[in-house]
């Protein structure tokens, strides 16, 4: 059974200012303090009779600090009667009865509780730990959330996001976002927020038992091979031949993504070197002699490629070239001004499909190995392999090259 009794703790205070009378609770030999909102000088503390003398409001004082005392016994007697002091330690005994002397404390002490488990505190907070492009993409999710729950996302538990309310949130954001792969993503960041609380304890709900995220088959985004040859080979205008070169390097680069190539700094020994902007894992190319060429052309004075020479970022130019690869193809012009009309090729071309193009001529056309054209887009899965096995490199030099002789020669 813990033991209190009233201490006056002269060890901090100055000489003439009073001294802070408190309750110690000694338990397992240990002890802790617990200040009273009472201040007196030690002429005025009664040491064996444990009462306040010599004071002007002694008779309050010792109302007061009697109170206090019998309230922190009786707290300990509530817990040896629950079966809960005898595995408590004496600091877990002072943090229950300070709770209980200050109740504006307490509820305050919950709040926080109340917050760090609400769906809204873990879904920012894990956001925040993000790198900022996944966070944006985070915080477009959590857009939709607000548009969705509206104020009642103050209040959002985990236990509240059940299947049904999943459904209903779904079909909310299905009014402006007719993909269903473009809803997953959000569903998705969802899940992942799930996970993490579950992970760190917060909550043991888990609505995505039930509710099942199917992704829909999307179109393939390639060219076949004599669209691309028609595509590499399309005299088009000189600013826009500009953007088709780009096309061209990217493809000749495996499908690189833009952001990546725009941040290259310099060839070293035939390769380009650098850490994916997507998964910060080390990635290295051969550059081929054609695609030197194109680099050549286009060679920046602060990196390998001039784009952000002009442009302030990869997302402003990645909209520009897209938006001019879609106009690639015969133009011609009409009216008494001269209007530009073109008709385009591939009006739905896009970089990306610089890439996947290159995996459909990679494994269709000349059956090169799934793990080789794997490690060609950088989609190593961190495995053990992945981290301590180092990947024959020249596989991959030899798919690109056989890639390249193909579409740019008809060699097999």
């Amino acid at each position: 059974m813990a033991n209190t009794r009233f201490f006056l703790d002269e060890r901090n205070a100055k000489s003439g200012n009073p001294s802070v009378l408190k309750v110690a609770i000694a338990h397992k030999k240990q002890t802790a303090l617990i200040s009273l909102d009472a201040k007196i000088f030690p002429n005025q503390w009664d040491r064996k009779k444990l009462r306040v003398v010599n004071h002007p409001d002694q008779l309050l004082m010792n109302v007061y600090i009697s109170t206090v005392k019998q309230q922190i016994d009786s707290f300990i007697l509530t817990l040896a009667n629950d079966g809960k002091l005898s595995s408590m330690n004496v600091s877990e005994i002072k943090s229950f009865i300070e709770d209980r002397l200050h109740p504006e404390r307490l509820e305050a002490k919950e709040e926080s509780k109340r917050k760090a488990k609400s769906f809204k505190t873990r879904f920012l907070k894990f956001a925040d730990s993000k790198k900022p492009s996944t966070r944006g993409v985070y915080m477009q999710t959590y857009n939709r959330l607000v548009a969705f729950a509206g104020e009642q996302l103050e209040k959002l538990r985990f236990e509240d996001i059940t299947k049904e309310w999943l459904t209903k949130f779904e079909t909310f954001m299905a009014q402006t976002a007719p993909s269903k792969n473009a809803r997953n993503i959000h569903l998705r960041n969802i899940r992942a927020v799930f996970n993490e609380a579950i992970d760190d304890e917060i909550t043991t709900f888990y609505p995505f038992r039930r509710f099942k995220i199917r992704a829909v088959p999307t179109r393939k985004r390639s060219l076949k091979l004599q669209e691309l040859r028609t595509l590499f080979n399309f005299h088009a205008e000189p600013f826009m031949q500009y953007y088709l070169d780009i096309f061209k390097l990217n493809f000749m680069l495996i499908g690189i993504n833009m952001v990546d190539l725009c941040r290259l700094k310099e060839i070293v020994d035939g390769r380009i070197t650098f850490h994916r902007a997507k998964t910060n894992r080390l990635y290295s190319i051969k550059v081929e002699p054609e695609a030197l060429e194109i680099i050549e052309r286009h060679r920046g004075e602060n990196w390998l490629i001039d784009i952000l020479d002009h442009y302030k970022n990869h997302n402003d130019f990645t909209r520009k070239i897209n938006k001019n690869l879609q106009k690639v193809g015969p133009m011609k012009r009409v009216g008494l001004g001269g209007k530009k009309i073109y008709s385009p090729l591939f009006p739905k071309l896009t970089t990306y499909w610089a890439r996947h193009t290159w995996a459909t001529i990679a494994a269709v056309e000349l059956d090169i190995p799934k793990d080789i054209i794997a490690h060609a887009l950088g989609h190593g899965n961190n495995t053990v392999t992945d981290i301590y096995i180092d990947f024959d490199q020249s596989k991959v030099d030899v798919a690109n090259r056989r890639v390249l002789d193909y579409v740019l020669y008809g060699k097999k």
